[in-house]
């Protein structure tokens, strides 16, 4: 299975790499991933992040972020595999949260400053726990 670089890479592509990285032909050390194994790789991935972001060194805060997008595609592709949800479940959740969670932008709540918006935030989050939210 050869590939060739491009120039640009959209999320379809990197869920392509990452099919044929796992798949029969793929890297011995991607197949044989798990939920436990890519724990460490999730936690180191995070942290380097965070020291781009503490070192504001935006160019590796864009190779970092990538890292950390990589852990993101892998747990959803193995839960996918396993038949618990899919990429696009992840992103219809997160999409529905953010609206939710932001009513004075989506809905007709008013926030006037940061601390009217974060509390409209937790106020938003403590409804959806006590109603079954996740």
């Amino acid at each position: 299975m050869k590939r060739a670089l491009q120039d640009r890479y959209s999320l379809e592509d990197l869920l392509d790499i990452l099919q044929d990285l796992r798949g029969p032909e793929g890297c011995p050390w991607d197949k044989v991933q798990d939920y436990d194994s890519l724990k460490i790789t999730l936690r180191d991935e995070t942290q380097e992040v965070l020291e781009a972001v503490e070192k504001r060194d935006m160019e590796n805060l864009q190779e970092e972020l990538g890292d950390l997008l990589l852990q993101v595609l892998f747990y959803a592709d193995l839960a996918k595999a396993d038949g618990y949800f899919t990429l696009e479940d992840v992103m219809t959740g997160l999409g529905r949260k953010l609206v939710r969670r932001h009513p004075h932008v989506f809905g007709d709540a008013k926030a006037e400053t940061p601390e009217e918006a974060l509390a409209l935030w937790r106020e938003v989050k403590r409804r959806e726990r006590e109603e079954g939210y996740r």
